[in-house]
């Protein structure tokens, strides 16, 4: 799947994860807005990676250019 098929998906609630990682990447999900310290905080993406747990992710170009996206059960 394209970037572009998968943003919906992770809108909806689902974890993606690209196949051509095949590293510690187990997948990346959408955190909806929410306040922190009585601010809004806009949306954002993060990646859950084994052994660190989540860190923020940012989609390179070759992310958003991949084909290889993947929903993950």
């Amino acid at each position: 799947m394209t970037f572009e098929e998968i943003l919906p998906r992770l809108k909806a609630g689902d974890n993606v994860i690209r196949n051509g990682w095949g590293g510690a990447e187990l997948y990346v999900k959408l955190v909806e807005a929410e306040e922190l310290d009585g601010e809004k905080m806009n949306p954002y993406f993060v990646i859950n990676v084994t052994g660190e747990g989540y860190t923020m992710f940012t989609p390179t170009v070759c992310d958003l250019l991949a084909e290889d996206w993947s929903i993950v059960e």
